[in-house]
């Protein structure tokens, strides 16, 4: 059961996978939200600029049939007047056209944003495989787009009888109407019919495009074993990266401990914790922690200060305290100022005592550790 929950595409698609479809000219797509755009763009061509057009119209069926007796005798004549018209009502539509043109352009655009993809351009041959056409002739997806079809189609069909009904004494009285009347009558016809067109069309789109982006992204639906595949690939494999953070622990690691020499004193606890501290008045503020560590790297902190030489102090409190609030290579909480002076002073008496004798200097019994700082004090 658990492998076939893995085969099952229940995940939802990934921003690299999302990116990769888009690549690769798969995107969502809505033939009813391009036709609406088009409809929609006609319809607000011809409304504003229908008069225009009508004057267009109306001078190129006035020079279609007004011609002189002998042009109709003259075939050179006869022919380049109809390139004449030809070219003037091609220049009547072309605004129109234009505004078309521009609609279908980016339609598509709305769902999918700029798209410009080479790969989508390359031929695909398994799309000549009989076999394979069979299958998406007879498929389920065909079937739902066969009875959107149809249903588009039943919508269409009763939108247009409900508005040839509704116009049909405008539609008669046409001929009867001068020309310059009929042209203007008929755009108007033609601009309410595509209204009515385009309120039939929006509810179309309004169910087709969530259903596009459904599709879209259902198909685009991942297996678990596809999920952890992308996972390795963006970000790795887990034991490599595992591999990776245990070397870079080993090289802070020496880093850390090649910076014990260099320290004034070790705090310990005795023997889980260890703390180096470094001081130098003229370069900083406050003492900072130079090396910390627990166990096997306390120890070795310790062997590392007793072969250079540097101070041992046994502070359990401060030690603990210093492990767990201090930073590496920051200067020590504020709190611990006090704490770490006391040491201090101590270390520096005891190395003048070693260097000229007299009488020898004795670390505080009590040092002045907060008690919220020391973490078995808090648990105690």
């Amino acid at each position: 059961m658990a492998e076939q929950s893995d085969l099952e595409r229940t995940e939802q698609a990934s921003p690299r996978r999302l990116e990769q479809a888009h690549e690769e000219g798969q995107v969502a797509r809505s033939v009813e939200l391009s036709t609406f755009a088009v409809v929609l763009a006609s319809a607000g061509a011809l409304w504003f600029g229908g008069a225009g057009l009508v004057r267009d119209l109306q001078a190129l069926v006035r020079g279609a049939l007004t011609f002189d007796r002998e042009l109709a005798f003259d075939t050179g004549g006869v022919l380049a007047q109809f390139y004449a018209q030809t070219l003037q009502a091609l220049m009547a539509f072309l605004p129109i056209g234009l505004v078309v043109f521009i609609a279908a352009l980016c339609a598509p655009m709305l769902l999918s944003g700029w798209l410009f993809s080479a790969k989508a351009l390359t031929p695909d041959f398994e799309r000549l495989d009989p076999l394979a056409g069979l299958q998406r002739m007879f498929s389920m997806r065909s079937v739902v787009e066969l009875l959107k079809s149809l249903a588009k189609a039943g919508v269409l069909v009763a939108g247009g009888i409900w508005t040839a009904w509704l116009f049909k004494e405008d539609v008669m009285r046409l001929p009867t109407l001068p020309v310059s009347q009929a042209l203007e009558q008929s755009t108007s016809l033609i601009g309410l019919s595509f209204l009515a067109l385009l309120g039939v069309m929006l509810a179309i789109v309004a169910v087709d495009v969530p259903y596009q982006l459904w599709t879209f992204h259902r198909k685009l639906r991942m297996t678990r074993d596809e999920v952890r595949r992308e996972m390795k690939e963006t970000e790795g494999d887990p034991h490599v990266k595992a591999r990776v953070r245990s070397v870079q622990r080993e090289i802070a690691r020496r880093r850390m401990m090649a910076q014990v020499p260099k320290a004034d004193v070790v705090v310990t606890n005795p023997t889980r914790y260890a703390v180096a501290l470094r001081y130098r008045g003229e370069e900083m503020r406050a003492p900072q922690v130079v090396a910390k560590g627990m166990n096997l790297i306390a120890a070795r902190i310790r062997e590392l200060a007793e072969e250079h030489r540097i101070p041992v102090v046994e502070a359990a409190p401060l030690a603990r305290a210093l492990h767990r609030h201090a930073v590496l290579d920051r200067e020590i909480p504020a709190a611990l100022f006090a704490a770490v002076a006391e040491v201090l002073a101590y270390v520096y008496q005891l190395a003048r005592w070693q260097a000229q004798g007299g009488v020898a200097p004795a670390l505080p019994a009590v040092l002045a550790v907060p008690e919220a700082l020391d973490p078995e004090a808090k648990s105690a």
